[in-house]
């Protein structure tokens, strides 16, 4: 048995995380200000002996200090998250990603605690080598565009996770996730699965942004954290940085269209161009794949769940939302 601290843990994946690694036989702690996160996602934990929660940010040191003091390993996920809120708050889109970062990295070296950093495949940038490897080459955007901002500020998290290691020895490692999905994800922040099954739900339009063209790679939260799991309890040698994603590349039109399917929606399917959803000269990848052939090498994982049980789970969810409103 392992004692956890999860930093962001009543988010999405966080919360996932916590129940998977209780039901695991861990004990877990939890430390979130639920700015993005909500204590919904952890309510059946609450009553558990083996979880706590504390509401706080993770740059109020005593708090943070405390309870890193108290665990064996950290699981730095506490970010802002999706497209919209990093393109309408880039200053605190940064300093949140960078400064929180540094105080995790602190704690954990003060007490010589393993720390898993969560980073993104925002950090691959523009790169047009497809899948990505987690030792090529970046290509970011001007710094006149906002998203870039959140990529460079992932990109710091990982230099300084990784200095803190070379420099000081902290047993620091890094995961990069690509397009993470399942139920409790929230929409509020342009993630695109759970949008589209509410718009499908409801029988709105289905609001495809571009040409619907670009594609992407979706994991099932539930196979993330497995990996994650994994990657914390294992003896790492040199290989420090890790993708974490699914393998089957999907367009975003045909996501659209299987949500349909799924939903047995009547729901029009629109496109919306990017200057409208986000903002004037708004730059998206056309693809996003990742290479997994050094966690699956490593540790084993490779994801399990097909996108559409994945879909038909959150829709699941979604109609059970509905029915308590």
């Amino acid at each position: 048995m392992s004692n956890y601290l999860i930093t962001g843990g009543a988010g999405f994946i966080g919360s996932h995380l916590a129940e998977k690694l209780v039901k695991a036989g861990h004990r877990v702690a939890v430390i979130d200000d639920l700015s993005t996160g909500s204590v919904d996602n952890i309510a059946h934990l609450l009553t558990n002996t083996s979880f706590q929660f504390a509401r706080a940010d993770v740059n109020e040191q005593v708090v943070l200090d405390r309870m890193a003091s108290e665990c064996d390993v950290i699981i730095h996920l506490a970010a802002a998250v999706g497209v919209e809120l990093v393109v309408e708050r880039p200053v605190h889109t940064i300093e949140t990603n960078v400064s929180g970062t540094e105080s995790v990295l602190q704690a954990g070296l003060r007490y010589g605690k393993r720390v898993l950093v969560a980073s993104t495949s925002e950090v691959y940038g523009k790169g047009a080598k497809v899948p990505f490897a987690e030792e090529d080459d970046v290509l970011l955007g001007a710094t006149s565009k906002s998203r870039w901002g959140y990529a460079a500020s992932k990109m710091v998290d990982e230099f300084l996770a990784l200095a803190y290691k070379r420099e000081y020895g902290l047993d620091a490692v890094v995961f990069r996730l690509f397009n993470t999905v399942g139920p409790r994800q929230s929409s509020r922040y342009g993630m695109v699965i759970p949008r589209f099954v509410r718009q499908a739900l409801n029988n709105d339009p289905m609001t495809v942004y571009g040409d619907g063209q670009q594609s992407r790679c979706f994991c099932d939260v539930r196979d993330v954290t497995e990996a994650i799991h994994k990657l914390a309890e294992l003896s790492l040698d040199d290989e420090r940085v890790f993708n974490i994603g699914g393998t089957s590349e999907i367009t975003i039109l045909e996501l659209a269209k299987l949500v349909k399917k799924i939903t047995d929606s009547e729901s029009e399917i629109i496109f919306v161009p990017y200057s409208e959803a986000y903002a004037p000269g708004f730059e998206d990848m056309s693809r996003r794949v990742p290479d997994v052939t050094r966690i699956r090498n490593i540790t084993g994982w490779s994801p399990t769940i097909e996108l559409s049980q994945t879909i038909a789970d959150i829709t699941y969810q979604h109609k059970s939302a509905f029915k308590n409103e």
